[in-house]
Order: C-alpha cells, then structure tokens, then sequence
C-alpha cells in the first residue's frame, strides 16, 4: 500500500501512445523532484490490441514494485475498451475516470457498470487534428490527467514538457509547436469540464 502517493492505470490500445503518456509523466514528474514510477504491463503487444500502463507519483520513496490495482486515477485513451475492459476494476470509490471520448460524461456513465465516482471527458481527436494535423492522442491525454490529478502545477508540467519535446523534436519545430498547442488547449477545456 502507497501511502501519500498517487497511482494512475492507463488504458489505450498499441499505437496510440498510452504507455509513451505514462513514461512522459513519470519523466516530468521526476523532474519536480518527486518519486516516481512509470511502466507497461506487457502482454501480447501488437498494434490496435489493448495495452496498460502504470503511473506511481509520490513524495516519498516507492518501495512496492508490483502493477497497479487500486488506482486513484484510470485515463481511458479509446473508448472503444470501455465496452470490452473493466476500465473501473479496483478503482478508489473518491477516484476518478478520464475517458478520451466526444461522449458526454451521462454517457459514458451508462457503460461504466454502475460505476458512481467522478467520470471526465475530453476529446483528445478533436484537439490533436486541430493542433498537430493528426491524431496522437497521448499529449492531450497526458494533460487531462495532470489536470484532473493535480500531481504537479500546470506551469511546471507545460514548461517541462516543451524541454522535453525540445529534446526528442529538435529537428522538428512545427512537432514542438503543435503539441504544446495541444497541451495548452487541452488544460483550458479541463477547466471548464472540471469546473
């Protein structure tokens, strides 16, 4: 058990960038000087098939090495796996559901089990097609779930991660831009599903 910590459980399909979003947060995080782990469950890895990926954020020292099964946070990045995964197993009753989707939250409800807790939306296509051209869903995703947990300041997450992107895309500019786009415009309509 973790105490004064923070665990996230993605769920997301090979290729869509889940297990890349939980290995990014993991980095920024650890940039803010917190303890952190990020990491896949492998199974049989193949483009399209459903993939999940772990996130531990702490302010102390992590001693358990194990997967995830009491999550306070479950990011959704398909919502075609909320009709064949059990997105909410284990689930912290005060958690939360971030589900990428352009459903409305009483939707998205209605295929969660009887799941009562807090359920977000986003619509991570919309904003990657309009910020970046394509649909990558990881960086919308990625700053949904910093902006529902609150494992790190908004200002610090946008500033590391513009290092970060600057570091993997140096030759690339317009890839810097367009994700930043995505990081910034996604925070502002967390602001308003959060509000």
């Amino acid at each position: 058990m973790m105490s004064s910590g923070y665990e996230i459980r993605w769920h997301g399909r090979g290729g869509q960038g889940a297990k890349t979003a939980a290995l990014l947060l993991a980095d920024v995080a650890f940039k803010t000087g917190k303890y952190v782990q990020g990491f896949p469950e492998y199974g049989p890895e193949r483009m399209g098939a459903p993939i999940t990926a772990f996130n531990r954020i702490s302010e102390n020292p992590i001693r358990v090495h194990s997967n995830i099964y009491t999550p306070d946070l479950v990011v959704v990045v398909d919502e075609t796996l909320l009709h064949t995964v059990d997105v909410t197993a284990g689930l912290k009753e005060e958690g939360a559901v971030l589900v990428n989707t352009s459903m409305t939250e009483g939707e998205v409800r209605t295929l969660l089990k009887g799941w009562q807790g807090k359920i977000y939306t986003i619509d991570a296509r919309k904003i990657s097609l309009e910020c970046l051209g394509k649909y990558f869903p990881n960086s919308p995703m990625l700053a949904a779930a910093v902006a529902v947990s609150g494992v790190m300041e908004k200002e610090e997450f946008i500033a590391d991660m513009e290092a970060s992107y600057h570091h993997k895309f140096a030759k690339k500019p317009e890839v810097i831009e367009g994700n930043m786009k995505a990081l910034k415009m996604t925070f502002r309509v967390m602001e308003d599903v959060a509000a």
